[in-house]
């Protein structure tokens, strides 16, 4: 059940039913390594391409408006998605990604060609390389690729889900706000805060997390096509990198630019890097958050008990009745992958060796998991835990009102000494601070009632 096709190499035997074409089945038989395949966010990219670098070649009269046409048609048919059986390559491929540009390339040169009542594999009238590749080289065409994916996917899957990820934090911020508690530094007990300012620290997080996206976002907004093998844009007409950037911003809705500087467009990714480092915070941030709620969620005896957690599925298969704070687990493992995404990213990206970074694929497969990972996780922690999370209103008070270093508040009264010699003999003859302070004689019951009042101690 095979054809027979042929590249620059000789005869190939191709799956009939695939779509694909000689240099796809090549790279098939020769990288057979892992099972990490090239995401659909970077082939749908690598169709828009190829749609603008049709469009754009025709306005250019170096495409007739017939091939362009069947082009375009054959690339919206890939962008409608239900064809990714058709691009099965595995990111452990030639560092240009050149394969799978060719992928791309036969696949929507095979289409066009249907349409236009020909055969699979006939290369007429369209040609892989000579139309559907026309005026790029995998060397522009892939990172060029990889940025779409890498800013639409930023754009319109994370940055909402963080949006979404901060009204709700707005919300308990808000809700909790009167909810006076014991704070812990060093894991130890501290002065007090509220539970709505404990959470407003979250709140920043995510809303920084925004700001540094948007920050990265420029720079890594910039493409590389029209720079084709080495950057000289060697077979490219002189206008067309800033009339196919343009075109892709309009198919896109997302204002890419040029690179102004096409070989260090090739031969690095510090783009990505830097936006990787964002998407790395992001994952800092996480760990942080969900580290926070289950520790305060622990017990529900044992531990610090000052949230209640929803209760989403059975804990344990052999101790009944026992709930754990998986989301938190969730988040927390979504955060170790992505941190273990940057390193990848880091180490990839300062390996450019002249005119090009030939690490390109397992950047696009790591920083497109990362965005992935990070949007799902928001969603699903903030419907699955956040939303449904509640103060152990009694459980907080208890903490508060046996916290020794309420003392704190003596000391602009009776001096940093005397105040420790209460909180160690509170401690030691397990008293209250009030009754320690009675105790040594050291305020009156008027005094220590009107100066240790933790409502007063929450700042402004």
């Amino acid at each position: 059940m095979t054809r027979e096709e042929k590249d620059t190499l000789g005869s190939v035997q191709v799956p009939k039913d695939k779509l694909w074409g000689a240099q796809t089945q090549r790279s098939r038989e020769n990288f057979c390594v892992g099972v990490e395949i090239m995401p659909k966010e970077l082939i749908h990219s690598l169709a828009i391409v190829k749609k603008a670098s049709a469009l754009v070649n025709a306005e250019l009269g170096l495409l007739s408006n017939e091939k362009k046409d069947l082009i375009v048609k054959a690339a919206d048919e890939v962008l409608k998605g239900g064809l990714e059986d058709h691009f099965p390559l595995v990111v452990w491929q030639t560092g240009s990604g050149t394969q799978t540009n060719m992928n791309v390339n036969e696949v929507i040169a095979n289409i066009a060609n249907l349409i236009a009542g020909g055969k699979v594999g006939s290369q007429n009238p369209i040609h892989p390389n000579d139309d559907v590749n026309k005026s790029q080289s995998s060397n522009d065409v892939i990172p060029t690729a990889i940025t779409v994916a890498t800013c639409l996917q930023v754009r319109n899957r994370l940055i909402p889900a963080l949006k979404y990820f901060t009204e709700v934090l707005a919300a308990k911020s808000n809700e909790f706000n009167g909810i006076a508690k014991c704070g812990r530094t060093h894991l130890m007990d501290a002065t007090p805060l509220t539970l709505g300012q404990e959470f407003s620290a979250f709140l920043t997080q995510i809303k920084n997390s925004i700001r540094d996206l948007e920050s990265a976002l420029p720079h890594a907004s910039e493409i590389a096509l029209g720079g084709t093998a080495v950057g000289t844009g060697l077979n490219t007409h002189p206008e067309y990198a800033g009339k196919v950037c343009k075109v892709i911003s309009e198919l896109t809705g997302y204002p890419f630019t040029s690179a102004p500087n096409k070989f260090e467009a090739l031969a690095t990714m510090d783009g990505l890097v830097t936006l990787s480092g964002a998407l790395r915070t992001i994952a800092v941030t996480y760990m942080k958050i969900a580290n926070d709620i289950r520790l305060l969620g622990s017990g529900p005896r044992c531990g610090l008990g000052e949230l209640t957690l929803p209760e989403n599925e059975p804990g344990s298969s052999i101790m009944p009745g026992k709930v754990n704070p998986t989301q938190c687990e969730m988040m927390t493992q979504v955060a170790v992958q992505v941190m273990g995404n940057d390193v990848t990213i880091g180490i990839a990206g300062s390996q450019g060796h002249l005119q090009l970074n030939v690490f390109r694929p397992v950047v696009a497969y790591n920083i497109l998991q990362s965005i992935r990972l990070l949007s799902d996780a928001a969603n699903n922690f903030v419907d699955k835990c956040l939303i449904d999370i509640k103060p152990n209103i009694e459980q907080i008070r208890w903490y508060l009102e046996n916290s020794l270093m309420l003392v704190t508040a003596l000391n602009p009264h009776i001096g940093y000494d005397f105040a420790a010699k209460i909180a160690k003999y509170a401690f030691e003859k397990n008293l209250t601070l009030r009754e320690a302070a009675l105790a040594l004689n050291l305020v009156t019951e008027a005094n220590f009632d009107s100066w240790v009042d933790p409502y007063k101690m929450l700042g402004h």
